[in-house]
């Protein structure tokens, strides 16, 4: 037994065979399950633009800026601007129709209230956003408790889904152990998110190879992996994504390009 089933076989006592292709290989019981959708893969023959969430989460950031990476990211067709919401308006007004308005959520510290959070994922819907990036609570988590991180993982995956709005789970790997890993993974697929994601950017260390790999063994071929955070040139986002991700969160956009 692999290790991943291991841990999957200690989260849930269904017992069933997966059908989704994950090397958890028992059913998760997720609350939408996608044995039937098609593989979240990146396409080699797609190029790396239609996979980027172009990214401006630093604090300075300014109206201006924000303006030049939605024209960034239109000129390109990028997969989506990604933004504190602050400025959701904006982008919603910028941006050309294929381009999604992304933003974040619990960000970064991954420390807020569950109330808090589910009142910042209702207001950020109100403000048109397409998709969210949540950060797990990483609180919970690390206090022992990764039942609590899922249980917010999953009430905001619910009011997403009611929404039609794609969530992604920000893991933070750089503060956690290959089991906590590998909880995280299996428990943003069980809430229902649509993707889990490497990192916020704004911890100890970015995206590794070998932590996107482990994330894609997780999840299996029916839900995304986002990889973001230190991916500043083309060379490492392509081996991300050869590694297994199908999202690319960039502030660089066109050093990938």
């Amino acid at each position: 037994m692999n290790k991943i089933e291991s841990i999957a076989r200690q989260l849930v006592t269904y017992f069933e065979d997966c059908r989704c292709g994950a090397e958890h290989k028992i059913c998760l019981q997720c609350t939408v399950c996608r044995a039937e959708l098609p593989d979240q893969l990146w396409d080699p023959d797609q190029g790396i633009a239609p996979v980027v969430d172009a990214t401006l989460l630093k604090a300075d950031a300014s109206l201006d800026d924000v303006n030049a990476l939605c024209k960034t990211a239109n000129n390109n067709q990028c997969a989506s601007v990604c933004v504190n919401s602050w400025f959701s308006h904006v982008v919603r007004l910028r941006l050309a129709n294929a381009v999604h308005n992304c933003t974040v959520i619990n960000f970064p510290l991954g420390a807020s209230c569950l109330e808090a959070v589910l009142n910042e994922a209702h207001a950020v819907i109100g403000h048109g956003v397409e998709e969210i990036d949540l950060v797990q609570n990483l609180s919970a988590l690390r206090s022992g408790h990764p039942k609590l991180s899922y249980e917010m993982m999953r009430k905001v995956a619910d009011i997403c889904w009611q929404e039609e709005v794609s969530l992604k789970v920000i893991l933070e790997t750089c503060y956690l152990t290959e089991d906590e890993i590998i909880i995280s993974c299996l428990y943003a697929k069980k809430a229902g998110a649509d993707f889990v994601k490497t990192s916020t950017g704004f911890g100890t260390a970015g995206a590794t190879i070998e932590h996107v790999k482990l994330m894609r063994r997780c999840v299996g071929p029916k839900i995304g992996v986002k990889a973001s955070g230190g991916i500043r040139d083309r060379e490492t986002a392509l081996a991300m994504l050869n590694a297994g991700a199908n999202r690319i969160g960039a502030s660089n956009v066109l050093n990938l390009l």
